[in-house]
C-alpha cells in the first residue's frame, strides 16, 4: 500500500497544482472521483490489464467510459496516465488529492462511530470541540455500531479517539493487569 502510495503522488501533486492554477478544485475532485470509480471497475481493471492494448487505446477506452465526465486537461491527464502504465492508481491518486484539498482548506473529515444514533445537536456539539482539537473545518459523518456498548470512536485521518465504552474498559483492563 505505501509504495502504491509513493508512486501515486506525483500525479496527484501534478492534478493538484493543474486544478489550483486553473481554479477548479471541486471540478478536478470530481473526475478524479469518477476516474477512481471507474478504474475500480473489475471490468475496467480487465481491460487495463489486456496485454495487447496499447495504452492510446486503454486511455480511448477509460475516456469513452467517462464520457461527459472529463474535461480536456481530465482526458489528458488520462492518457499522461495511460502512456506510463499507471491508470489503475486512479484510486490511490484521488485519495492522495482530496487530501492536498482538505490540507489547504484546513478541513478534516471525521468518521464517528457510535452505539446510537446522534442527534443534529450531538453532532454539531462532536464538530464543534473537534474543530477546536484539530484546529480545522470539521465534515462529520455518523455511522452506527450496535457491537458498541456505549460511547463513541472517532477517526480523522491517522488521529483515532477511542471513547467507547468497551475501549475504556479495555484500558482499565491494561492498568489492573500491569
Amino acid at each position: 500500500m505505501a509504495e502504491l502510495t509513493t508512486v501515486a503522488r506525483p500525479y496527484a501533486k501534478a492534478a493538484y497544482a493543474a486544478a489550483q492554477s486553473q481554479n477548479a478544485l471541486a471540478e478536478w475532485s470530481a473526475m478524479l472521483g469518477f476516474g477512481a470509480a471507474v478504474a475500480a471497475d473489475q471490468n475496467m481493471k480487465n481491460v487495463l490489464d489486456h496485454p495487447s492494448l496499447t495504452s492510446e487505446k486503454k486511455a480511448e477506452t477509460f475516456i469513452n467510459v467517462c464520457d461527459g465526465k472529463l474535461s480536456e486537461e481530465g482526458k489528458n491527464f488520462i492518457s499522461v496516465l495511460a502512456d506510463n502504465k499507471r491508470l489503475t492508481l486512479l484510486p490511490e491518486i484521488a485519495a492522495l488529492f482530496e487530501l492536498f484539498k482538505a490540507q489547504q482548506e484546513r478541513s478534516v473529515d471525521v468518521e464517528v462511530e457510535s452505539a446510537f444514533e446522534l442527534s443534529a445537536e450531538q453532532q454539531e456539539q462532536l464538530a464543534q470541540a473537534l474543530t477546536k482539537k484539530l484546529d480545522r473545518k470539521v465534515n462529520i459523518s455518523s455511522t452506527t455500531n450496535s457491537e458498541l456498548l456505549g460511547g463513541v470512536i472517532m477517526r480523522a485521518e491517522d488521529l483515532v479517539i477511542d471513547g467507547s465504552v468497551r475501549g475504556k474498559l479495555a484500558k482499565l483492563a491494561e492498568a489492573i493487569n500491569s
